[in-house]
């Protein structure tokens, strides 16, 4: 059975770490926190058989990760660039060190820097939640999620396969990316989406009269589409100053776009502002099932919900037992952002809370 390290210990460690608990109850996992809490919680759990603490790294603890298989490690971007140097000389020729950031590109060049390409996989498991720590972690915000690979050059293929095959045993989408594709990816509908959001709410708040009447119905649509404004500044401040170049490519492109559409509209060129909308319409459509037309109100919430057979029908008839229409339903396979990885959505807002209250009080995780 294999042993499994992983550095650090947060939502997406934890997670990761629960799920192979789960398929593996015979696996070994040792794990370095720098919060004692979480490590102690975790061993509490039956998750970590072995907890690596501060003072034990301090001392040479590193070496606890010489009999692993795999090691995820799970620090910020920056620190995992330096755990992987401690980790070098540690490490067995047949080891994977692998990593959970959503930028690729600075963790394989220090791979390659150090030359440990043929022991190297970046990975992205695109999943989340607005909750934070080791303590709300839980295996089934990877079920139906994409988990993107990024592996090098040098790394055997089979052991591609094999990692490929251990995350689809966690119920993820496994997808193979270049890493440098992957970040621009991202920086596309990720990255950027984010830095428009939080510009668009500041230009409101900029926009706003003395008595504040702008925030007062940004209620609906509005606060709909600029929801992930409400992300951690920290976090995107790191993805920001990471995945710059990128992000500073798609940003002047839009820029671009906003001072073609400038122009269309100050010569009163009504197909071009027509095409627009219909072109969007359309692609959009392409990926959703969510109606096109005119900014609405769209009232919905994500559930956390095990990949089982049923697991749909069962929360579909409660809730239409109880007399709610659901408007759509669906799961999402990239939920890094909003949490959960099913989304239903309703017609009303009361039809929205009493729902929230029903699987609520069925114990659900709901994320609004």
């Amino acid at each position: 059975m294999a042993t499994y390290g992983f550095i650090c210990l947060g939502l997406i460690g934890g997670s990761v770490a629960r799920a192979i608990r789960e398929k593996q109850p015979e696996a070994t996992i040792i794990a370095y926190n720098r919060s004692a809490a979480s490590l102690d919680e975790a061993v509490t759990d039956g998750v970590v058989n072995k907890a690596v603490y501060q003072s034990d790294l301090d001392n040479g603890g590193i070496k606890e990760f010489a009999v692993c298989d795999y090691i995820f490690l799970c620090a910020p971007v920056q620190k995992n660039e330096e755990f992987l140097e401690m980790l070098k000389p540690v490490i067995s020729s047949t080891c994977i060190v692998t990593d959970v950031g959503s930028v690729k590109t600075g963790i394989h060049m220090a791979a390659k820097r150090l030359d440990m390409e043929k022991n190297f996989i970046g990975a992205h498991p695109m999943a989340g939640s607005e909750r934070v720590g080791y303590s709300n972690s839980k295996s089934s915000i990877l079920q139906n999620a994409y988990y993107i690979l990024t592996p090098t050059e040098t790394v055997p293929a089979e052991k591609v396969q094999e990692y490929k095959e251990l995350i689809e045993n966690f119920g993820s989408i496994a997808l193979v990316l270049d890493y440098a594709q992957h970040d621009y990816i991202v920086a596309a509908i990720s990255h950027l989406p984010h830095v428009i959001a939080a510009s668009l709410v500041n230009l409101v708040k900029d926009s706003d009269s003395k008595e504040g009447i702008m925030r007062l119905v940004a209620a609906g649509g509005f606060k709909d589409i600029t929801r992930i404004a409400s992300s951690s500044a920290d976090m995107w401040e790191q993805i920001c100053m990471t995945n710059t170049d990128n992000i500073r490519k798609l940003l002047n492109d839009y820029i671009s776009s906003l001072q073609t559409i400038d122009t269309s509209l100050e010569g009163h060129k009504g197909d071009d502002i027509h095409r627009l909308f219909d072109t969007a319409r359309e692609y959009r459509d392409s990926f959703t099932t969510v109606g096109s037309g005119p900014i609405k109100v769209n009232y919905r919430l994500f559930v956390d919900i095990n990949d089982e057979p049923g697991a749909l029908a069962t929360i579909a008839t409660l809730l239409a037992t109880r007399g709610i229409s659901i408007k759509n339903i669906g799961i999402i396979h990239n939920s890094e952002y909003q949490g959960g990885n099913m989304r239903i959505e309703f017609y009303t807002q009361e039809e929205l809370d009493h729902a929230g209250r029903i699987l609520e009080d069925k114990r659900y995780t709901i994320h609004k």
